[in-house]
């Protein structure tokens, strides 16, 4: 096979000039939900001379205090509260991070948006499509910045994805494979918050299936989801043979593994599955057909936001079957955490549109939704989003 200097010149290394936004003032900000994401919020937040944390909550007595505590922050300065509505009734706050469990995403952020205070929410964005129609509307009429936590949307690499798709490199898109996961993948060792339905509502469907999602779909410009037909199971989180946490059996009530096969506007069809448990490394490399050629993602072992290697670009130049190699980016040594919570608070202090926005998530939900719900009715379904 040929390789083609000349199209690889077009997708260089750039790194994005990123100017400095600083607030005139130190922008008071709250945790709700003091798991273990929150502290990575916190650990970002920390490091920006501009804000203040000044309060936090959570439902379960005196957890909030230990945290702030076990992270070196003198907690006599702090107030902390046991919802979230007594911490926004009573705090004047100019954002929060949202970290609770899934089931509880819509009711804060929400609660939120009305008090008139900006969110940056964790994934995934809520449980099911409804609750995320509920915070558009709540968004809409507030006039707040929302962002979903969608970190691997700073990295180089999945910058670059959009960027070969949306060249037309690859011409017009028309199937897309899509997905991840791990051979042992529980994420029990975080308690029993991810797997208790109750609590999670989703299980490796929206813990990783979510970002899996936004890789491919912010890159072909997230176009509407209209029919799904999905699959799910829960064979390794209910069997004690396979199982880390035997203890756990009984009580796990989400997926282990989901898949669907789901129709998009522009003719694109989107296979996608998902695992944080199988008897495999990966469920394969992520796929971009299009009518002038194909980009294969390689897979990670354990799904964590990036890519297992350097991609590759299929096409024909000068009627010669050509494999374009596509290097590993680096980020210059930014952390794609604190990236994602600097994106946020630019937004609050400038007032320009939400980094990763509702608008482009609603989508990733209602796939998310019609896949769980397709599963359970055991049929395709067709996706209904109203304009909101």
């Amino acid at each position: 096979m040929a390789s083609s200097t000349g199209i690889l010149d077009k997708f260089k290394e750039t790194q994005e000039e990123v100017k400095e936004v600083k607030s005139d003032r130190k922008l008071k900000v709250a945790i709700i939900g003091c798991g273990w994401i929150a502290e990575a919020h916190v650990k970002s937040y920390i490091k920006c001379p501009d804000v203040e944390i000044v309060a936090a909550a959570d439902l379960i007595p005196g957890k909030a205090e230990a945290f702030f505590d076990g992270l070196g922050f003198d907690t006599e300065k702090l107030r902390f509260y046991p919802s979230h509505k007594e911490l926004l009734d009573t705090e004047e706050l100019d954002a929060v991070s949202v970290c609770t469990y899934n089931a509880t995403h819509a009711e804060c952020t929400i609660y939120a948006l009305e008090k008139g205070v900006n969110v940056l929410l964790e994934k995934p964005m809520c449980v099911t499509l409804q609750e995320a129609i509920e915070i558009c509307r709540a968004e809409k009429k507030s006039g707040k910045v929302l962002s979903i936590g969608f970190q691997p949307r700073f990295d180089e690499n999945m910058k670059m994805i959009k960027k070969i798709v949306q060249s037309g490199e690859l011409g017009e898109v028309y199937y897309i494979q899509t997905g991840g996961g791990r051979r042992r993948g529980i994420p029990t060792p975080f308690g029993t918050s991810f797997i208790e339905k109750e609590t999670a509502g989703l299980g490796a469907l929206g813990d990783i299936g979510c970002y899996s999602l936004d890789v491919v779909m912010n890159a072909v410009g997230y176009p509407k989801p209209l029919t799904v037909t999905g699959y799910k199971s829960d064979f390794f989180g209910k069997s004690p043979k396979y199982s880390n946490k035997p203890e756990y059996v009984d009580i796990f009530g989400v997926d282990d593994f989901a898949a669907g096969f789901v129709r998009l506007e522009g003719g694109i069809i989107l296979d996608f599955r998902i695992a944080w448990a199988m008897h495999m490394d990966t469920p394969g490399d992520s796929l971009i057909f299009g009518k002038e050629g194909g980009l294969r993602i390689p897979s990670t072992d354990c799904w964590n936001g990036s890519v297992g290697g350097p991609m590759k670009i299929y096409h024909d130049v000068a009627g010669e079957q050509v494999e374009t190699t596509i290097p590993i980016l680096n980020n210059g040594g930014k952390d794609l955490f604190d990236m994602k919570i600097r994106s946020f608070l630019d937004a609050v202090i400038t007032g320009s549109p939400s980094p990763v926005p509702s608008s482009q998530i609603i989508y990733n939900q209602a796939i998310l939704d019609g896949i769980a719900r397709s599963a359970e009715l055991g049929k395709e379904i067709e996706i209904e989003i109203p304009e909101i």
